[in-house]
């Protein structure tokens, strides 16, 4: 199929034309949470990214592998070849087995992406069932001379490997710098040079998690997983790796290194990163103090938000900015996308309450025929999610003026505008009316209120015996698309739906 969509490749630093190796067959791999906390705010950022990636791919009629890796050992403390094991670490402060760690925040995490309306990825693989592959991997690297075995540690040789090829090429740095920003840490260790990086790391006596290998008990590194789990179910070569930009140095560095030195030849055709999530200009972080769990903004349970919001409004959060760009977060920036989503919702809703009359009038027809159009244009490149929801709004206006019967369109155009925003704020955008609970409730209680208002001023008229008023209540009632009964009871009604 001929491609219209074009994206931004980290790699190449340019736009390309999406151009998948084997259409409509498309590869992705997304690096996931390593789950020893619970999910925050910068979680959800790469999750509804590569969700609306996904779900535009499938709607272009490619046929999608999404794999998407759960981190559950080899995420050391300090970096990525030092400290303890942080789904270990856990483990020993609380008192359970690394696993139970693991599985409880892979659960945690599952339910705030359902909450989020992420959709579950083809396959989600964990870093502990596939040991084997990664010493394959790791084996493999040995064997094509790009690693060294000290203290029954395996490491990447990354002078070795920048003889042949170019370390430094997702990124730009060159090897020089990246020694010249380790040279504080020169003969430290065992490593031959501070730059290189752990593939396998032998277990110290205290450390729980820890595999048999042929080099020793112990466990892989870090950056070994994505490269082993993305070639066991992509194939040697994929189309889309994808992640935060926090990602692109080491560790997707070095997963380009790692196949290139495996298999003599790179993996991954287009490289995609969203950027990063702030508050106040500085990135959220536990070690900043400014870290929000998804939880804590579902409930409004933490000192820096003023009140709850649903997952809905972080979704909507995170789509106003195109994934390249940098967030800010702040309480007015989430209330703004509450109101821009609540009025988004409720235009989608009033479409229902709109009858199509025997023409279009020339605005509303100038709209509603582009929109479709305008939509796929904003997603074809480099999936423009703002400008999308800009287009949206658009038509929002336009839906407001026909309920206010301020203008008029045919059935044709009012069947068009109800697909399309439904195919580009549900399907694509994931977007979805979740009002529940205490708010649903309030609501219904607020528009009975205004229906017996609206009811004893017919009653009214009906006892002054004006019955133009009354016949009029009542028939814009039910234009409106309420069933209004007098009974000797008194007046019931109800809205159909």
């Amino acid at each position: 199929m001929e491609s219209k969509l074009v994206i931004y490749n980290t790699l190449t630093r340019q736009k390309e034309r999406f151009e998948p190796l084997h259409a409509p067959n498309v590869g992705m791999y997304v690096c996931g949470p390593t789950v020893y906390g619970d999910p925050h705010l910068g979680h959800a950022r790469p999750a509804i990214t590569f969700d609306v990636v996904f779900r535009y791919l499938k709607h272009l009629g490619y046929k999608v592998r999404y794999v998407r890796n759960i981190t559950d050992v080899g995420h050391l403390e300090h970096d990525a070849d030092e400290g303890e094991d942080k789904i270990a670490k856990k483990a020993r402060l609380e008192q359970l087995e690394p696993m139970e760690i693991a599985q409880y925040y892979t659960n945690r995490y599952h339910q705030a992406m359902d909450a989020l309306n992420v959709l579950r990825p083809s396959i989600e693989p964990h870093a502990t069932g596939h040991i084997i592959e990664q010493q394959q991997l790791v084996q493999q690297i040995l064997d094509n001379g790009f690693a060294y075995e000290s203290n029954g540690s395996i490491y990447f040789d990354i002078e070795a490997y920048n003889k042949k090829y170019k370390y430094g090429i997702l990124s730009g740095r060159s090897l020089e710098n990246i020694k010249d920003a380790s040279r504080e840490l020169d003969g430290v260790g065992e490593k031959r040079n501070q730059a290189d990086f752990a593939l396998w790391k032998k277990a110290q006596p205290e450390h729980i998690m820890r595999w048999p290998s042929p080099w020793s008990d112990g466990f892989p590194g870090w950056h070994c997983e994505c490269t082993a789990m993305g070639r066991k179910y992509l194939g040697e070569e994929f189309d889309i790796h994808g992640g935060g930009m926090d990602l692109v140095f080491p560790h997707h560095e070095c997963e380009i290194a790692q196949a290139q030195a495996s298999m003599g030849h790179p993996a991954v055709k287009y490289w995609m990163h969203n950027n990063m999530l702030t508050i106040n200009g500085q990135k959220m972080g536990k070690s900043y103090n400014n870290f929000i769990t998804l939880e804590q903004f579902f409930t409004g349970n933490h000192p820096l938000l003023k009140k709850a919001y649903s997952p809905m409004t972080i979704r909507f959060f995170v789509l106003s900015a195109h994934y390249r760009g940098t967030v800010d977060f702040s309480n007015e920036a989430l209330e703004a996308a509450e109101k821009g989503l609540e009025k988004l919702m409720n235009a989608i809703s009033d479409i229902e309450r709109v009858q199509a009359s025997a023409e279009c009038d020339a605005e509303t027809k100038n709209v509603v025929t582009g929109l479709r159009q305008k939509c796929y244009d904003a997603m074809n490149d480099d999936f423009a999610t703002p400008q999308v929801i800009s287009y949206l709004f658009e038509a929002c206006t336009t839906i407001n003026k026909l309920v206010d019967h301020k203008a008029t369109i045919c059935a044709d155009c009012l069947k068009e505008l109800k697909e399309v925003m439904q195919l580009f704020a549900f399907d694509i955008l994931g977007l979805r009316s979740q009002e529940s609970g205490d708010r649903s409730q309030e609501r219904e209680k607020a528009f009975g209120k205004v229906m017996d208002m609206v009811l004893e001023l017919r009653a009214k008229a009906k006892a002054e015996k004006d019955w133009a008023t009354s016949d009029k209540i009542r028939d814009e009632l039910a234009a409106a698309g309420f069933e209004i009964k007098d009974t000797k009871d008194g007046v019931t009604w109800k809205l159909n739906k």
